[in-house]
């Protein structure tokens, strides 16, 4: 059986983690939008946030994602976030995706069911 999603990216720091979700129960023809998901968990609450995907960039050593709240810099050990305005930086680790622990697919499950 094939999953409702595919984890591509999990970086996780000291309170937040960012991650990369390919939704795999969407239909033909469905948006990239609707497809992939950035999201920005905050752990302490909780509380999840899409990111709001604008463009991207990519290096043989550097990747770059640009969204509305922010921005994200990673290669394959570790990861930066700037949130806009230059108003927080998150030092974040590339973690392997199989290792992405059985709480933080519950949050996306739930994220998955709303509308």
């Amino acid at each position: 059986m094939l999953s409702q999603y595919q984890i591509l990216y999990f970086f996780e720091g000291e309170g937040l983690i960012i991650m990369e979700l390919k939704r795999n129960d969407m239909h033909q023809g469905a948006d990239l939008a609707e497809i992939f998901h950035w999201l920005y968990l905050e752990k302490q609450s909780q509380s999840l946030i899409k990111l709001w995907f604008r463009s991207m960039d990519s290096s043989a050593d550097i990747e770059e994602r640009f969204f509305e709240q922010g921005y994200l810099k990673f290669n394959a050990r570790e990861a930066t976030f700037i949130e806009k305005y230059n108003s927080a930086q998150h030092k974040l680790i590339n973690d392997p995706v199989d290792s992405v622990r059985e709480d933080i697919h519950e949050i996306i499950r739930n994220y998955l069911k709303q509308p």
